[in-house]
This record gives C-alpha cells, structure tokens and sequence, in this order.
C-alpha cells in the first residue's frame, strides 16, 4: 500500500517543475512507497505536456482554471488514500532523503499533526528560507529563521505551524480538523490549518533532516506584489477572527491594533498603503460573510487547555521575533 502521497499544486510552473519532479523521483530507496500528485490549476505553460512526455510516473489531475492553492492541495488530498500527504510547492527541488526524513519524523510522534521540512534560499542555500511557522499576539505570522544561516537551526523542535510549501500531514487528523479553508485562495491557510489542529490538541514540528530549495513566490512574481499583500492582510484579519473565541479575541485587540498599524505603515513605505487597508476590508467581509460565519471554530470547553497554551505561546513568539528567533 502507498503510504504517502506528494501532492504538487503547480499554475504556470513549468519552469520551475522538471527539476521538482526528478529530485522526487530520486529519493534515497529506503524510503516507504509514496506517489506523486500533479494538481494543475489550468496552466497554459505546457506543465501537463511536460509532465506526460517526462514523468510518465507522475500522475496528474487538470482543472479548468486557478482555483486557488487551497482548493488545488484540497482536490489532491481528496485523490489520494494514503495516511500521509506531503504537500510541496513546484518551485523547490528536495534533498534524496527528504520524504523518508519526513516520514520518520511523523512516525516517532504519534501526537503530530504536521512536520516542517528544512527549507533553503534557492540562490544561497547557506541561508534559510523557512524552518517551519511561528504566529503571535500581534497577528504576524513569520517564518522562523528566515535570511539566518542553516547551520543553526539544526534540531528539530516544535512550532506553531507547518509551511505548506513542504511539510507532511497526518490524514486521520485532517479527517476530524477539516481540510484546508478555501476561502483563503492562498496564503496563511497553512497557519490556518496548523492552529486548527492546535486547538484540537495535536502538535506541529519542523525537522532539519528533511530538506528542499525553495525559489520563493514564482506563482505570484515577488515577495510584495499587490495580490499577495491584499490576499494576505485580508487572511490575518480572517485567521483571528475564525480560530480565536470572542474573549480570547478582545483581550488580544491592543496588541493586534498595534500590529496591524505597524503592517500598515511598513506598505505605505512600500506605496501599497491603500492595498494593505482594503485587504483588511476583505478581511472582515470575508470573516463576517455567511460562509465566514459558518466556518468559525466553535468554542469547547473541552479544548480549554489548549487555548490557554496558544495564547502563552503567541506571547513567546513575539519575544522571538524581536530576538530574530
């Protein structure tokens, strides 16, 4: 039986997809038996020829237009019977051992929900570009390490959240959490998802073991374009209002005004000011529409505990972040 499934959603990533395909297609034969899944959001690159012509092994499913990284990793985990899914981003190219390391990390922690993969910068793979997620009462969500040389962030260690871009998941969690919210389209669904389980009370590692090239952005052109920066901030104002309960919600609010202002005037030095602010419009429509309302994460006393310990740790990671931790 296959144990895990890579699933690949790709949208014009030709580019970038040959040399993400054939590192996944060598890795180290110790590894369990997984599959491929090429999810593609209607390219029109010639993604799908390549992959039929090259990767025969690969299989594919193709949608009729961009749907979204939500709803693309969504179709793949719905393909796929495997216990594990390793979702991963078509601009990277893995280490041979990164599914196995991968699977390791997830069968020696019965409680995990997901695990973080290594990810370095393409152009200088000294540095990181991610060693998994951290959040924090000011409603940042930041990648940890990120820009700090590899070599010190060698041990793995848990996090508040799993990057998306390369990271495993248990599918009997996903079974009881849900899977990943569309109404994110991109961007912070990860967080999202990884909080979900957080509530619930299963926990999310990073593992240094598993490593992956990351370029960065080659859907959306840049780390600051105008559809990332308004799809984000509307996401930050989703993510709050859908997982936090209302008490939890108001005792947060100064330190999130405060960040939400300091957000606001990083992008007006940017010249998206205006973008930045109507995100966070759509932030609120989307958190207060029908579909928002009924997506909210209901508050159970059973999961008390578990509130408490995220609130304790929004605070200890932003003393991380201003440590540049």
């Amino acid at each position: 039986m296959c144990k895990i499934t890579v699933v690949i959603p790709n949208y014009n990533g030709k580019d970038f997809l040959r040399e993400c395909l054939q590192s996944l297609s060598e890795q180290v034969d110790i590894t369990p038996e997984y599959e491929i899944l090429v999810v593609d959001n209607g390219s029109t690159d010639g993604s799908l020829a390549l992959i039929g012509q090259e990767f025969p092994q690969v299989r594919s499913i193709a949608l009729p237009e961009n749907t979204g990284f939500c709803h693309a990793v969504n179709v793949g985990i719905e393909a796929s019977e495997a216990p594990y899914v390793i979702l991963l981003n078509n601009d990277t190219r893995v280490k041979e051992d990164f599914v196995y390391e991968l699977y390791r990390a997830m069968e020696g922690r019965p409680e995990a929900f997901s695990v973080s993969a290594r990810m370095l910068m393409w152009d200088r793979p000294e540095l990181l570009d991610g060693a998994g997620d951290r959040y924090c009462v000011l409603g940042w969500a930041f990648a940890r390490g990120k820009g700090r040389p590899a070599k010190g962030f060698d041990r793995a260690v848990e996090v508040f959240s799993a990057c998306g871009g390369a990271a495993i998941y248990r599918r009997s969690i996903l079974e009881r959490t849900g899977l990943f919210d569309e109404m994110h389209f991109a961007y912070l669904e990860d967080l999202d998802i990884g909080y979900r389980a957080r509530i619930y009370g299963y926990r999310n590692y990073y593992e240094p073991r598993a490593e992956v090239i990351h370029y960065g952005s080659a859907s959306s052109g840049s780390r600051y374009n105008a559809f990332k920066t308004r799809l984000a901030s509307a996401n930050n104002i989703y993510v709050v209002g859908k997982n936090m309960p209302l008490l939890q919600w108001v005792w947060n609010l100064p330190f999130l005004c405060i960040g939400f202002l300091v957000k606001f005037l990083f992008f007006c030095k940017k010249g998206m000011g205006g973008i930045y602010l109507k995100g966070l419009l759509e932030g609120f429509h989307k958190l207060f529409s029908r579909e928002g309302r009924n997506r909210r994460i209901r508050f159970q006393w059973a999961h008390l505990g578990n509130y408490f310990a995220i609130q304790w740790e929004l605070y200890a990671n932003t003393l991380r972040f201003l440590k540049k931790y």
